[in-house]
């Protein structure tokens, strides 16, 4: 028997390797089957079995003991930036807080607050806390607020290096827009549209993804990323979805996921965004869209008729005062749901935790949704969305991405039925190890070549530095104590 940490963080195990644990969850064909005592045999990159008992010769046994063998989770909306959206979680308006351009610095100009190197940096990092947290695939996602327009072909050329190095399997490419929200006066935002830029956003987009697609054996995937919905112009969004059936990647677009969006698209179109892109034929399987947490039952129902999909990240809604209504019902309507994690923390767990509870919550029924529900869109639901069905379910024939929970954490007790203990009591610190295409990519929070403790230092201290800048894109442009306070007075 082989012990766990005799493995070579970084590299697949030569031949057979065989793992065992209390629990597997094996793909039978028409859905996730839990497996007491099941065995995983992979090869190289592959899945040969998932099942009971397995027959035919190995290179290694490994048995993780309390734990459960998992497909690895799929996050469609990775958080891949250090994230700024906690600095208004309780400082309001967020119009105030840097949130939204003033036109005094739009008249000053824009400027990158980071530089290259922070921005391979954040990209990197927050791919090591997806892995930690149990996540095999991700479609990042980073703030454009403190960016000079859009996301740049140079930092996603970086950000698929730091993916092959780290072995995570990604889908990706420049986000890019054809307008911005810009604040007039307090609580008047108004739309900036530069189309040009959004257009010149695209082709870099399309290029990277001609460049990139396929590389570090397949773990670099491209999808086309515009911005929202309320920022982009109709030409652009055409030719992103042209683009996409040439590509043969998906789209992910921000829509019907607030307010101020909604607001927006009524007085630039007049009807909300789900009903501006159907009446354009814009919608369609290859269609990603998070948040959903303001779409009407018509949206709703465009969406299901069209095979679009909503990624799901009910912690960062939740936190704003909003929530999918619902994840039940949508899936009644026949909508496809992934989830995403859009947030720090970066805990898929904590997210499936709060749409179970979110979803509850709105259909104030305690069946309307159960934890499997949740488990199934964070694999099964993720792959659908991503066209794949090599990912997010273990069988023979799939790729080799795992992910091993533990089940015998202290704070988790008592155990119930692995997926709704890890689903009621867990959280991304009980993965153990994350196999991607084979490999092993984490194992007991260590990454291969990227010292993650030192590299929490190193973005915090970034973080404070772009802190120290928002007075520049600020209304009126106070000092930082004002924009953001402490959650108490602190005493001198």
């Amino acid at each position: 028997m082989t012990r766990p940490e005799e493995l070579t963080l970084g590299q697949r195990p030569a031949g057979r390797t065989l793992m065992t644990a209390d629990w597997l969850l094996a793909y039978d064909g028409e859905g996730h089957r839990l497996v007491p005592r099941g065995e995983l045999v992979v090869e190289g990159g592959e899945v040969i079995f998932a099942g009971r008992r397995f027959d035919g010769e190995v290179a290694r046994r490994i048995d993780f003991g309390a734990a459960l063998i998992s497909p690895g989770l799929i996050d469609l909306d990775a958080l891949s930036d250090i994230d700024t959206y906690v600095l208004v979680h309780d400082n309001q308006p967020g119009w105030a807080k840097g949130r939204i351009w003033p036109r005094s610095y739009v008249e000053r100009g824009p400027y990158e607050m980071y530089s290259p190197e922070e921005l391979a940096f954040q990209k990197k990092f927050a791919f090591g806390l997806s892995l930690l947290n149990g996540v095999t695939s991700a479609a990042p996602i980073a703030s454009l607020y403190y960016r000079e327009w859009g996301e740049t072909a140079a930092e996603f050329d970086a950000a698929a290096d730091a993916a092959g190095d780290l072995g995570l399997r990604v889908f990706l490419s420049p986000a890019y827009r054809s307008g911005g929200m810009v604040l007039e006066a307090p609580g008047k935002i108004v739309p900036d549209f530069d189309e040009a830029r959004g257009l010149a956003g695209l082709d870099d987009a399309i290029a990277f993804i001609e460049r990139q697609h396929g590389r570090h054996g397949g773990l670099v995937n491209g999808m086309l990323a515009p911005d929202r919905v309320e920022t982009c112009t109709l030409e652009v969004l055409q030719r992103t979805m042209a683009a996409a059936r040439d590509l043969d990647c998906r789209v992910r677009l921000h829509m019907a996921q607030g307010k101020l969006e909604l607001d927006t698209m009524h007085k630039l179109h007049g009807v909300s965004g789900p009903r501006w892109m159907g009446d354009h034929g814009l919608l369609s399987e290859r269609l990603i869209t998070p948040h959903g947490t303001h779409a009407s039952l018509d949206d709703l129902k465009l969406y299901a008729e069209n095979g679009v999909s909503i990624a799901h990240s009910p912690l960062v809604s939740a936190r704003m005062g909003s929530t999918l209504n619902s994840f039940a019902s949508c899936r009644k309507l026949g909508i496809n749901i992934g989830m995403a994690t859009d947030t720090a923390p970066q805990d898929m767990l904590m997210n499936l935790l709060m749409g179970l509870v979110g979803c509850r919550i709105s259909e104030k029924a305690s069946d309307a949704v159960l934890s499997k529900d949740l488990y199934d869109a964070a694999t099964l639901g993720g792959a659908k969305a991503l066209g794949r069905t090599d990912i997010g379910r273990l069988a023979a024939g799939t790729k080799a991405d795992i992910a091993i929970f533990r089940l015998d954490d202290p704070y988790m007790t008592p155990t119930v039925d692995p997926i709704t203990t890890l689903v009621l009591g867990g959280s991304g610190k009980v993965t153990q190890a994350v196999f991607v295409d084979g490999r092993l990519s984490m194992f007991e929070g260590k990454l291969a070549g990227f010292d993650i403790l030192a590299a929490r230092e190193r973005a915090q201290q970034q973080f404070e530095g772009l802190i120290a800048k928002y007075p520049d894109r600020s209304f009126e442009h106070p000092p930082v104590s004002e924009i953001f306070a402490p959650s108490y007075p602190i005493l001198n």
